[in-house]
């Protein structure tokens, strides 16, 4: 199997976990893992929609709806990692206080601007983020302030907030941290978290099937959860 190129389509979540293992993965192995990064919700609409790929790294539920839907080998589905939601300022700036729902919605409204992920047909924390919005009564006053990423690597809240085009920047915490130049202010409160299991499959589709089932082993490795874990995700 050496020479063999692995098509992974991943969350973005996974993309400074990528940056690090995929030459591992190569030197290990022989095998290279070539990755697209999307938001995971667009994704698991183009895998739906018989996209190609070896392995789908996207939701726990993405990946339950394409299995049963056919796009997924049944029964190969590994639990990778959870991820956070968090906050993050331009470097060197003030960091509000989020320690509770009631300081992260005054934070919100004091906020000049936010950068976040699409509400719809964006990544798992524009869905969530939308709906803490309701939860705590200001949907108006954020759709004003919010400007939403374009969406994979070049579209991220920190690279908004990098750029002097936002505030804040709200997204998975292994995105934010992807950012560098920006400070990472913390995770939102826990009564308005949401945690996101990612978990990998085998596309039914694949043209190599051994090599995506031994990329997904290697996720799962001791060596591979040290890097997930310092990438700002929970190793499974």
């Amino acid at each position: 199997m050496s020479g063999i190129e692995i098509k992974v389509v991943s969350t973005t979540a996974m993309k400074t976990v990528f940056e690090d293992l995929a030459p591992a993965f190569e030197r290990a192995t022989g095998n290279r893992a070539i990755v697209e990064l999307g938001p995971s919700l667009r994704l698991e609409k183009e895998l739906s929609e018989d996209k190609p790929a070896d392995v789908a790294i996207v939701s726990r539920t993405g990946i339950n709806d394409l299995e049963t839907c056919g796009r997924i080998v049944a029964g190969s589905a590994v639990h990778i990692a959870d991820s956070t939601i968090g906050v993050a300022v331009a470097k060197g700036a003030p960091k509000p206080d989020i320690s509770s729902p009631e300081t992260f919605k005054r934070a919100m409204l004091a906020a000049k601007s936010i950068a976040c992920s699409k509400p719809v047909g964006g990544g798992q924390s524009g869905v969530h983020l939308a709906k803490v919005f309701e939860q705590l009564g200001i949907t108006a006053e954020m759709q004003a302030k919010s400007t939403y990423g374009a969406g994979g690597a070049g579209g991220l809240a920190g690279l908004v907030v990098l750029r002097g085009e936002a505030e804040l920047g709200i997204q998975q915490m292994a995105e934010l941290m992807a950012v560098a130049g920006i400070d990472i202010v913390g995770p939102l409160p826990r009564e308005l978290q949401s945690v996101t299991p990612f978990v990998a499959g085998i596309s039914t589709s694949a043209s190599h099937p051994q090599a995506a089932k031994a990329l997904i082993q290697f996720l799962a490795t001791p060596e591979a959860k040290r890097v997930i874990k310092a990438k700002g995700l929970e190793p499974a």
